[in-house]
C-alpha cells in the first residue's frame, strides 16, 4: 500500500524501493494455513518451494526435511495433511516460511483455535525460533499469550501504535496490589493504611491495597508483629489486560 507520509525501512532496505532484497528474509503466517489437503506435509512444502525462483530445486528436499525437522513433524512428513491436526497445520505452516533462512518471523494469530498441546507446542516453537536469533512478531488479541511469549510489546489502537516497550516498562508505575489473607482483615487494613497504602478495602477474609511504593515484606512483618494469623500474602501486578484497557479506554462495551 501507498503510504500518505513518511518511509518505511525493513531490515534495513527502504521500502518498497527495495522490497525483493529485504522479503525474501522474511517469513509470515497470516490468518491461518492452507495447504492442498490431498498432499503430505513434505509434498505441500515441495511445491511451495518449487514456486520460489530465489530457491535451488537441487537442496529442495534436504531443506524442506530440515524445516519439518525443525517444528517437530518431520515423522509426520509422509502424512496426508487433511489427517493433520490444528497444532500440526500451524507447525507446517510455519516450515512453509522456514525454508530458506529468515530473519524476521511475522505470525498473526499463531495459536488461535489450538487446544491447549497446540498452544504449548507453538509458544515453545516461538521461543525457539528467537533463541536462535530470528526476530518474531506476533501480532494476537490472546493477551495471556503475548505475555508469556514477548519480550517486547506494542499495544495498537484505532490504527495507531500507543505504547511500545518491555511488560516491565508498559506497566511504570501502575501500582501493585497486596493481599492479606487472615481471620482478622480489618486489623490487617488498618495496619496498611498506617503504612501509607492507598485504596485499601477488605473483601470478606482478606485486605487488598495499593502498595504506592512500600515495601511488600514490611506489611508482612507488621501484621505478624501485631499478632494476627497471616494464612496468605500476595502482590498482585497488573496484568497486560489491564495495561491495554487502561491504554486504549477499551472495555466490556467496545464500537467499532
Amino acid at each position: 500500500m501507498t503510504p500518505t507520509s513518511g518511509s518505511v525501512e525493513l531490515l534495513g532496505s527502504p521500502i518498497p524501493e527495495r522490497a525483493g532484497d529485504a522479503l525474501p528474509r522474511v517469513g509470515a503466517l497470516v490468518e491461518g494455513p492452507a495447504f492442498h489437503p490431498y498432499l503430505s506435509g513434505r509434498d505441500n512444502l515441495l511445491r511451495l518451494d518449487a514456486a520460489d525462483r530465489t530457491t535451488r530445486s537441487s537442496t529442495a528436499r534436504r531443506r524442506v526435511d530440515e524445516a519439518l525437522d525443525r517444528v517437530g513433524l518431520l515423522a509426520a512428513a509422509g502424512k496426508r495433511y487433511r489427517a493433520y491436526s490444528l497444532g500440526m497445520c500451524q507447525r507446517l505452516a510455519i516450515a512453509a516460511a522456514l525454508l530458506t533462512p529468515k530473519d524476521l518471523m511475522v505470525l498473526d494469530e499463531p495459536t488461535n483455535g489450538l487446544d491447549p498441546q497446540g498452544t504449548r507446542e507453538v509458544r515453545s516453537l516461538i521461543a525457539s525460533l528467537a533463541d536462535d536469533g530470528t526476530t518474531v512478531l506476533v501480532s494476537s488479541h490472546l493477551l495471556s499469550e503475548v505475555e508469556q511469549v514477548c519480550t517486547h510489546i506494542g499495544v495498537m489502537h484505532v490504527g495507531r501504535l500507543v505504547a511500545q516497550g518491555t511488560a516491565a516498562e508498559l506497566r511504570g508505575d501502575r501500582e501493585s496490589e497486596a493481599r492479606i489473607d487472615t481471620d482478622q482483615p480489618a486489623e490487617a487494613a488498618a495496619i496498611m493504611r498506617e503504612l501509607g497504602l492507598l485504596d485499601v478495602h477488605v473483601v470478606r477474609s482478606r485486605a487488598i491495597g495499593r502498595l504506592a511504593g512500600v515495601a511488600p515484606e514490611k506489611v508482612v512483618s507488621a501484621c505478624v508483629h501485631r499478632g494476627l494469623s497471616v494464612t496468605g500474602f500476595a502482590v498482585d501486578s497488573p496484568t497486560l489486560e489491564d495495561i491495554f484497557v487502561s491504554l486504549t479506554g477499551e472495555g466490556f462495551d467496545v464500537s467499532g
